[in-house]
């Protein structure tokens, strides 16, 4: 039941071929071995999506779509998993990766920018301040994307193959 529920979330070809920023791969992305569902394809589409995802705030099904078809990855699988951030777990997510690239770049913990006021007329430095969130940002944020993109990839592989082991012995075994 949960399955058809994500199903009918995944794009179809047809509307991934229609989409005026993935036009240009036209017949790529009808290739019928980027929509199965195998193990590798499935935990390399998750890895992508999940990276993508998590990394760039924008643009992210394109751009996992455009690097699934580049690594033969399950297509459906990359776009649908992008959507690990969402409205409701964007803010923690960044928010995490912000002090986590605090904590690896070693800058000054968490200054607030102040607001301007109209005596201050200085916008540069408030332009500053904003800049200096970025690194630490972006520091945090590919951290986070690429373990939890390696991470998505084993566990799904791991799942998978214990999965598949699960359903081989459950045919093996006669009942009683």
């Amino acid at each position: 039941m949960i399955l058809d529920r994500l199903t009918h979330l995944v794009p179809t070809r047809e509307q991934l071929a229609a989409n005026r920023c993935l036009r240009w791969l036209g017949p790529l992305l009808l290739d019928p071995r980027l929509w199965r569902w195998s193990r590798r394809g499935v935990a390399r589409g998750v890895s992508i999506g999940v990276f993508f995802g998590l990394l760039v705030p924008v643009a992210q099904i394109p751009l996992s779509v455009v690097t699934a078809v580049a690594l033969r990855a399950c297509i459906p699988a990359a776009a649908t998993s992008t959507l690990v951030t969402n409205p409701l777990t964007f803010p923690p997510v960044y928010f995490a990766a912000y002090k986590l690239g605090l904590w690896v770049t070693g800058d000054a913990a968490g200054v607030v920018p102040q607001q301007p006021t109209i005596q201050d007329g200085d916008e540069r430095s408030l332009w500053q301040k904003i800049a200096g969130i970025g690194r630490p940002l972006l520091v945090g944020l590919t951290i986070t994307a690429t373990i939890a993109g390696l991470a998505s990839y084993v566990t799904i592989n791991l799942g998978w193959y214990g999965w598949l082991a699960i359903r081989r012995r459950r045919r093996r075994v006669p009942h009683a």
